[in-house]
Formats: C-alpha cells, structure tokens, sequence
C-alpha cells in the first residue's frame, strides 16, 4: 500500500487582520487617555480677562497649594531649583519659561521663584492665568 506524504511549505503572505484590530484598539486607548495624561498638575489657577497662553512651547514651573514646586511635571526641592532649570534651559535653549502658581500660593514664593529664574539669566517669563468665565 502507498501512503502519500504532505508536505507542508510555510506562507508567504502575512495575515494582517489580527495587527489591524490591534493596532485601532491601541489606538482607541491612547485617545481616551491622551486628555488625562495633559492635564498635569492640579493646580486651581487665578482668573484674568487675559486670552490663555498655550504653555506647551516653554518650560513650565508649577506651584502647588502644598508649595510643591514642579518643572515640567517633575518635582523637585526648592534647594536644587536653580540648578535643574539651569540644565533645562541649557537644553531647552530660548524657550519661555511659565510659572503655573496656585491662587492659594503666598505671593512671596512666587515672587521668589521669579527671582531665581531671572538670576539665571531668563528674561522671558510669563504667568499662566485662567480665563474669566462670561456669561
């Protein structure tokens, strides 16, 4: 008796059905989380008639109601302040430095915050500020 032997070569082709879904389900994932990852800090800003900034351009200090200080989303202490946002800026060369301060925050720490950027050099310093809500 004869048997018949199969052989089996391997495919050429890719089934790229299985990578598609993955890849719009990552993708529908990254959409809703996208918004939460933006926000940041939570920081309850002063409110001005001023038109927003869009801050993503420079380097931001935040302040929070702890008085917790962040550049960029990374805390740091008030001791090693100077000399992290000295190497950001070496970095980050020409970039507007934005100082995001809770309403909360004692005028005095911003005001000293604000000195420190300037001892080093940075004359482009802007406050970040909600907008006024009108009715």
């Amino acid at each position: 008796m004869r048997r018949f032997r199969r052989e089996f070569h391997p495919m050429a082709e890719i089934n790229v059905t299985n990578l598609v879904d993955v890849v719009l389900v990552l993708l529908i994932i990254f959409m809703i989380a996208a918004p939460m990852i933006q926000s940041g800090v939570d920081i309850q800003l002063p409110k001005s008639s001023e038109a927003p900034r869009d801050v993503s351009t420079g380097i931001v200090v935040s302040i929070t109601k702890d008085k917790a200080i962040l550049i960029d989303n990374y805390k740091i202490e008030m001791k090693d302040f100077e000399s992290r946002l000295k190497t950001i800026r070496d970095v980050k060369k020409y970039r507007p430095v934005y100082i995001r301060a809770d309403e909360r925050v004692p005028y005095g720490m911003v005001m000293e915050i604000m000195a420190k950027i300037k001892n080093l050099g940075i004359d482009n310093v802007g406050l970040v500020t909600e907008p006024e809500k009108t009715l």
